[in-house]
């Protein structure tokens, strides 16, 4: 039944399948369409770029302008017997920085403990001089003891 003048809700979509999601299988075809008809149309479709390469024709400006997405990612699934396991993963870029950065700080602390680098040539010479003044502040403090009871024992006698 009508329901009056105006419609509830906008109908009329049309929604197109890509050669791509055809060939995925992931296309929203009726369920009379077969799978193996899309395959022979893919197989068809694959031969005759192999023999013939031409450029895709685009649309307005995107012919004239060659841009790749950055954002746009591809799904990449891999299945299970595909999987070479003796390949290493490589690290992104963060990662690689961050190890260097670790590595780098111990190579530092190593040249540290050993006196080799600029701060800890300092520290050692600001060391020696203050092992110096303990030393002289010390002999001071042996002088001035032995002063007091030298003065203790003249003041007994």
């Amino acid at each position: 039944m009508g329901r009056g003048k105006f419609k509830g809700k906008p109908t009329g979509h049309r929604n197109f399948s890509s050669p791509a999601d055809i060939a995925a299988g992931t296309s929203r075809r009726p369920r009379t369409f077969k799978r193996e008809e899309a395959e022979e149309e893919v197989e068809v479709e694959e031969l005759e770029e192999g023999v013939e390469e031409e450029p895709e024709k685009r649309k307005g400006t995107e012919g004239l302008i060659e841009i790749e997405n950055p954002n746009l990612a591809t799904v990449k699934n891999v299945k299970a017997k595909d999987v070479d396991i003796e390949r290493k993963t490589e690290l992104s870029r963060r990662e690689r920085e961050e190890i260097e950065k670790q590595k780098a700080h111990e190579r530092y602390m190593r040249l540290q403990e050993q006196g080799k680098t600029e701060q800890a040539r300092k520290d050692l010479e600001r060391l020696a001089i203050i092992r110096q003044q303990r030393a002289e502040a010390a002999k001071k403090r042996e002088e001035e003891k032995a002063a007091r009871e030298h003065k203790k024992a003249e003041a007994r006698k």
